[in-house]
């Protein structure tokens, strides 16, 4: 049995978070434990509280994982403020695990899930450890300063945070313009970059379509997958949670975690050398 870890924060609404990492890892078939960095009230609406948890506790949550269970991998969501940063990659940085960081600042409904100054934290003492990260566009901007505009750009960016120590940098494309495709970038240090291709779905619900996808690969990371294997079967986990949405809740729903074990033979990713 394949055992990972999800250190964030949870949505009580069910779609993303804490609750829609273990709801991944679930249907990937690997044994999904957890670290909650924060308490979230939240719907598909959007956030109306956050409650962060004591950096002393966040700790002790780690420390009863790693003393009784052999973790393989290990992702980060939503993490808050600087002093929880700081202290996850104090802890982090005894392992050799593979680490996936989803850098996750804005909520759906455009609450901050991250303070200012976690930003720095996150650039200087987590990245750097960090196996892959998966920033959107906006996040990327955010993680460099710079602004996206080109595929020239999205190089970049993607260079940058590379040379923070980042193995791996996947920028998602859904908030390019593209009217009909999402593209990823996939760009890996000393392997290949590609690009992955899927059909655009006119869907509100996408909530939680970040936490899936990081989760998805550190599931099949998790299960031994090679990285360009992992990258593309969990763009196959997202691209048909979002296909076959539940269509819950009144504001952007939740995607559909249960999608893939029904539909992954139907589904087709296309992918491009970049």
């Amino acid at each position: 049995m394949h055992i990972v870890t999800t250190i964030a924060g949870s949505d009580c609404g069910g779609g993303a978070g804490i609750q829609a990492d273990l709801k991944t890892f679930q249907e990937i078939e690997v044994f999904g434990t957890s670290v909650i960095t924060a308490l979230t009230a939240q719907n598909t609406l959007g956030v109306s509280g956050v409650c962060p948890i004591d950096v002393s506790f966040i700790k002790k949550q780690f420390e009863a994982l790693v003393e009784d269970f052999p973790i393989a991998a290990i992702k980060t969501g939503m993490l808050y403020s600087a002093d929880i940063i700081k202290a996850i990659a104090r802890m982090i940085d005894e392992l050799n695990i593979p680490l996936i960081v989803d850098p996750v600042m804005i909520a759906k409904g455009g609450e901050s899930l991250l303070q200012q100054e976690a930003i720095n934290a996150l650039c200087s003492t987590l990245l750097p450890l960090a196996t892959v990260v998966t920033p959107n566009i906006p996040e990327a901007e955010t993680l460099t300063g710079r602004t996206i505009q080109h595929f020239e750009d999205i190089k970049d960016v993607a260079q940058s945070l590379l040379q923070l120590g980042v193995q791996c940098v996947i920028i998602k494309g859904g908030h390019l313009a593209n009217p009909l495709y999402a593209i990823d970038y996939v760009f890996i240090k000393n392997g290949p970059s590609f690009s992955m291709q899927s059909p655009r779905i006119q869907t509100k619900n996408t909530h939680g379509t970040g936490c899936t996808f990081s989760a998805a690969l550190t599931a099949f990371l998790g299960r031994g997958f090679a990285m360009e294997e992992a990258i593309i079967e969990a763009k196959k986990f997202i691209q048909l949670a979002i296909m076959y949405d539940l269509s819950i809740g009144n504001g952007h729903g939740p995607t559909n975690h249960f999608a893939y074990q029904q539909y992954k033979d139907a589904c087709e990713v296309m992918i491009h050398e970049t």
